[in-house]
């Protein structure tokens, strides 16, 4: 098992991520690498002092997301991949039930575990249904988060236990190498955020299932490279996502009047958080 971790500083988290792999890792054979995205922090000089079983892929500049995950995947050659973000952490019984999951479901191109944040609350990120516009405007307001079930709580798939789904969560992907070198690896036209979404949307049409499987557990401090506030360079890269993805995946089953009203729903909510952000910064 191949094994990728794209840091960017958060130098406590990394250190907890990869404490966790070294302690936890069913077998010494898996390869593990950390791509660091220009960190400058000293996050890079952490990992090559502290772990140097670890191999270290430190960049000049940010690539993003996408980009230094695929550098990792590239440089293994594994079956199975862990892109594994580095605010998440494994446990000791992580591991073993995804890992026979792929072994018994030979179409499963992707999986990943129940995430628990550090209060012991679920996180519900850790499994979704692909957004909709009526399933975004309950997660957004978060109207949907109040709700059992409907259409405005799609997007948190509140109706699947154990089983598949659309995605899984991009702090924890177990993927098969075979189903990536069919559909392609992550799309490095997403800087940061939905590159997740966008690959289990590709490896469902190329006829793989994404699965979430509860047995497995993983910690998540959620957000906790960004300290829960995104930059305006991130703001704009999430909202991009959203747009990049609607128009890839969604956007050619709607009417256009339909798909331009999601774009400018995408626009305007981009201008308030940008707004927003530049408020509590001053």
């Amino acid at each position: 098992m191949d094994v990728v971790v794209v840091s960017f500083r958060g130098t406590e988290l990394l250190r907890r991520c990869l404490v966790s792999l070294r302690e936890h890792l069913p077998d010494r054979l898996a390869n593990v690498t950390v791509v660091d995205n220009a960190s400058g922090d000293g996050t890079a000089e952490m990992v090559a002092a502290e772990f140097p079983e670890f191999r270290l892929e430190a960049q000049s500049r940010n690539l993003g997301f996408a980009a230094g995950m695929n550098l990792g995947i590239a440089g293994g050659s594994a079956p199975f991949v862990l892109a594994l973000n580095p605010d998440a952490a494994i446990e000791a019984g992580t591991l073993a039930p995804l890992l026979a999951l792929m072994a018994e479901e030979p179409r499963v191109g992707c999986c990943g575990p129940a995430l628990i944040r550090e209060d012991g609350s679920f996180d519900h990120a850790a499994r979704r249904s692909f957004p909709t516009p009526l399933s975004a405007l309950g997660h957004f307001s978060g109207l949907g988060r109040r709700l059992e079930g409907g259409r405005l709580a799609d997007y948190r798939a509140p109706g699947i236990e154990r089983g598949p789904v659309d995605a899984v969560n991009g702090a924890f992907m177990l993927l098969r190498r075979e189903a990536l070198d069919q559909v392609g690896r992550f799309d490095e036209g997403y800087w940061m955020y939905m590159e997740d979404l966008d690959l289990c949307a590709r490896l469902r049409e190329g006829g793989w299932t994404t699965y979430y499987e509860p047995r497995s557990r993983a910690l998540h401090t959620k957000a906790g490279t960004t300290g829960g506030r995104r930059s305006p360079r991130l703001n704009v890269a999430f909202h991009r996502g959203m747009g990049r993805f609607y128009r890839r995946h969604v956007a050619p089953r709607n009417p256009l009047a339909l798909d331009l009203l999601v774009y400018a729903g995408i626009g305007a909510k981009l201008a308030t958080s940008l707004i927003a952000g530049a408020l509590r910064r001053h």
